[in-house]
């Protein structure tokens, strides 16, 4: 049964997102002003920090007690202690193709209630698409109820997998790639994600840290997918490290590579 509280929630988030995405439209021919952080591959623009801000204000402004993780540090700080509402926010999934493609990037939010998944919202920016919902009001992409996604084992698809982890054969990633019918690489988590729920991969490998996954993780699991370490170890929605999002098939598939 739909919770009518979280039902409301939901379409006011989509209306923040819808809003979120025009600005980014208004800048994407533009010229950016990108700065790096960690690295030189590691980027940040300043409409990373637009979209990020203009959606802490929306969080605080009507849910003032919540807490907010953003990727570009415009939030609360957050760790396993923090309980009540927590709002994990990455402004630009997929800063990179932004940047150099000006496609393929997504806007996501996840939201926690005492650390337990709420709703998760990712969009695609370029092309509208919206997933969104929770264990509590259902998935949707867009309006469209979310089928049931066939079950099928790595053999019968395609994986999505991080180029570093593939280059450098980390977990047997080669191995994994070569098992499935083909590989592809997006460089948007949330768009890898997106794919996986939609049918289109049975899985997707990468380093992934909070605001990476923090919304998939609620669509996903909501829409009966495995989701965890790379080992198949649990985590939590403050955990980073290399995570495996697939149908139940394909990541027993996985994990049997893994470990050898």
């Amino acid at each position: 049964m739909q919770d009518l509280k979280y039902v409301k929630i939901d379409r006011q988030v989509c209306q923040w997102l819808r809003e979120a995405r025009e600005i980014v439209l208004s800048e994407l021919n533009s010229q950016l002003t990108v700065e790096t952080k960690s690295g030189r591959k590691d980027l940040v623009t300043n409409v990373d920090k637009q979209v990020e801000q203009f959606l802490t204000n929306k969080i605080k402004t009507q849910y003032p007690e919540s807490h907010i993780l953003g990727e570009e540090g415009f939030g609360d700080k957050v760790d396993e202690n923090t309980d009540g509402i927590i709002w994990i926010v990455d402004p630009i999934d997929g800063t990179m193709n932004f940047v150099k493609q000006r496609n393929n990037f997504a806007i996501m939010i996840g939201v926690y209630k005492d650390q337990e998944p709420i709703l998760g919202y990712i969009m695609n920016v370029v092309t509208g698409e919206l997933l969104h919902g929770g264990p509590l009001t259902g998935i949707k992409l867009n309006q469209a109820e979310i089928s049931n996604i066939e079950n099928q084992g790595l053999s019968e698809g395609l994986i999505g997998l991080s180029g570093p982890l593939l280059v450098h054969n980390e977990y047997n990633m080669q191995t994994i790639g070569d098992s499935a019918l083909g590989m592809r690489i997006y460089g948007s988590a949330g768009l890898e994600i997106m794919a996986v729920i939609k049918g289109e991969l049975v899985g997707y490998i990468s380093y992934l840290r909070p605001w990476d996954f923090g919304a998939g993780k609620i669509l996903a699991e909501c829409c009966g997918l495995s989701f965890t370490m790379v080992d198949g170890q649990p985590l939590n929605m403050l955990s980073s490290g290399v995570v495996l999002i697939a149908t139940k098939r394909a990541h027993s598939d996985i994990l049997t590579i893994v470990s050898q």
